[in-house]
């Protein structure tokens, strides 16, 4: 329903003059200004160390969508039905532009901003798996997928590009992993650690809001303790990819990064290698297995051809990579 969550406000004695849809949320105009409803699904302790983290990050430049506590002092709040909701500060604004070079490098700018100040003394029980772990885990589904691919009398077309392809992605990520143990990840993890290194775990363009002449960061959900390098790679992934692999953009985002937060040569080499792991590759496989479905979806084929007709610029930017790296 349209006012799914909208009785909980009372518990905060809010009340809400208009209301409509976010993603997946209710958003609120009430006398305190702009709030988000939203049903909650986590963990009620990690919560708890997200409004921590947030109230930190309110000191700084940057606007953030903080989680309020009711009345009673919770952050979670049950409706009528048992239903836990938790309410979030919100903001009116537009979300970054993948096509906009100035909201691309305004967004990084940000991250970095973020960055400097995200840390908290570390709770094992949110630190992010190690990519040995993550990477080789990954690869063993690969291979799954492919064995799963050949048991089949008839295969589609996705299908059969897969088992086209799926060799050269296999060794690419078993090279990653060798370079991985070879690097200097191990001492980048502990030493993020002993800091408490914190990621925003899902910062993309959908999380960042410009609002007049500030930035909305919001989302924090999936916060967790890691090297940051993690969040700057997952965000100029998603963008490198919209612009086909450009290095000329790829490295403007860098030095933007960089002006604000310098990245070691560590950091350098340990973006260079999460880049080189064919993650888009594995999160294709990866749907297509979990679905299992007899028909494939034309945007899923597309995606794979359009992944595959990369590849080339795609390793072009790994070789500009190593440059950067070679020059810290």
């Amino acid at each position: 329903m349209y006012d799914r969550g909208l009785s909980i406000l009372e518990q905060y004695d809010l009340t809400a003059t208009n209301t409509y849809r976010g993603r997946g949320s209710l958003i609120c105009n009430t006398q305190q200004g702009l709030v988000l409803i939203k049903e909650f699904q986590g963990s009620a302790k990690k919560l708890v160390q997200q409004e921590v983290l947030q109230r930190q990050l309110e000191a700084g430049e940057l606007l953030i969508d903080t989680v309020y506590a009711n009345q009673e002092g919770q952050l979670v709040s049950f409706d009528k039905d048992n239903i836990p909701y938790y309410l979030r500060r919100w903001y009116e604004g537009r979300e970054c532009d993948t096509k906009a070079k100035e909201d691309i490098l305004r967004s990084i700018k940000a991250l970095a901003s973020l960055h400097k100040i995200m840390h908290m003394p570390v709770e094992e029980n949110y630190v992010k798996e190690s990519l040995l772990q993550e990477y080789g885990r990954h690869n063993a589904e690969l291979r799954k997928i492919q064995k799963f691919i050949r048991s089949k009398r008839q295969k589609n077309r996705f299908e059969l590009r897969y088992l086209e392809s799926v060799g050269w992605y296999l060794a690419q990520g078993e090279e990653v992993i060798r370079q991985l143990i070879a690097s200097d990840y191990d001492t980048l993890r502990k030493d993020a650690m002993s800091r408490g290194d914190i990621c925003h775990g899902e910062f993309n363009q959908h999380n960042v809001l410009f609002v007049n002449q500030k930035i909305a960061v919001t989302n924090f959900d999936k916060w967790n303790y890691d090297i940051q390098t993690a969040d700057l790679y997952q965000f100029m992934r998603k963008i490198l990819e919209k612009h086909n692999w450009d290095k000329e953009l790829g490295k403007q985002m860098l030095e933007e990064y960089n002006k604000e937060r310098p990245l070691s040569g560590m950091e350098l080499d340990n973006l260079r290698l999460r880049f080189a792991y064919p993650e888009k590759f594995w999160k294709l496989a990866n749907y297509y297995y979990n679905h299992k479905k007899a028909w494939v979806s034309q945007k899923s084929e597309e995606k794979l051809d359009t992944l595959i007709a990369q590849k080339g610029v795609w390793l072009g930017f790994l070789e500009e990579m190593c440059k950067m790296r070679g020059k810290n």
